[in-house]
């Protein structure tokens, strides 16, 4: 009888054994993510004032820090290009000057490249995750982002730096336990109202009217719509609390 035990025993773990693995390898969390994004970016200014018009290209390096299936900190380095024309809109090229017309009116077409820095707070609507681990939560999300960063427009015009802040709403899945697709739409608002020009002989539209301004107010700002693909990293401790057994 007891070597009768023995046997069932050894039986019944191996029979169990590839449950009890699996079910430990999907309860495996991870510290980070790690990807690229790519997609649209447009501008907002005096220039231009509709969404996605004069639409360009921009790409992305994009990093998380996954702090719990709620919540976590994005940062993303990208390139991106905009572009504008006042068209039929003249502006005054001297608009402080003293005659009646407030000088000879001009007009700007301008075309320049952007850096883009930044980190993100991102919020998930849903806890955010895939596995027995992960019971009750789910492998797609909104969620909400909101964070702080730098902007960067190099020459042949005037070289910019400006603080910005970044605003937005994303959706993301999981294809796999570590595989994640995201698409996400995002507005940088900057400190800079420089960065519609792209050569110094253009009519400048730092404050064209001669409306000065501070803070964010008056100032340019530029959207990212952007496709994302990240691959999970860095595993954390397993947890075993939540293994189950089915006989």
């Amino acid at each position: 009888m007891h070597a009768m035990s023995h046997k069932r025993l050894t039986l019944l773990l191996i029979f169990f054994m590839p449950t009890f693995i699996k079910s430990m390898a999907q309860d495996e969390e991870y510290r980070m993510e790690l990807g690229i994004g790519t997609g649209a970016c447009f501008y907002l200014g005096d220039a231009n004032s509709k969404p996605y018009a004069n639409t360009c290209g921009m790409g992305s390096l994009v990093a998380r820090y996954l702090i719990n299936p709620h919540m976590a900190i994005k940062g993303d380095l990208a390139w991106g290009q905009i572009k504008g024309t006042t068209g039929q809109q003249f502006f005054p090229s001297d608009p402080n000057s003293q005659s009646p017309e407030g000088g000879v009116p001009g007009s700007n077409t301008f075309k320049r490249n952007l850096i883009d820095f930044s980190f993100q707070f991102e919020l998930n609507f849903w806890g955010y995750g895939i596995g027995k681990g992960y019971e009750g939560y789910s492998r797609i999300t909104p969620y909400l982002l909101l964070g702080g960063g730098l902007t960067f427009a190099p020459k042949p015009a005037e070289f910019n730096v400006a603080a910005h802040i970044p605003l937005g709403i994303g959706i993301k899945y999981k294809i796999k336990p570590r595989l994640n697709i995201g698409l996400e739409w995002s507005i940088r608002f900057t400190t800079s109202d420089k960065l519609d020009v792209s050569n110094k002989n253009g009519v400048s539209l730092n404050a064209p009217y001669g409306i000065t301004s501070s803070g964010l107010k008056n100032k340019d700002c530029y959207s990212f719509t952007m496709l994302t693909l990240t691959y999970d990293l860095f595993p954390k401790c397993i947890n075993c609390n939540n293994i189950k057994y089915v006989f």
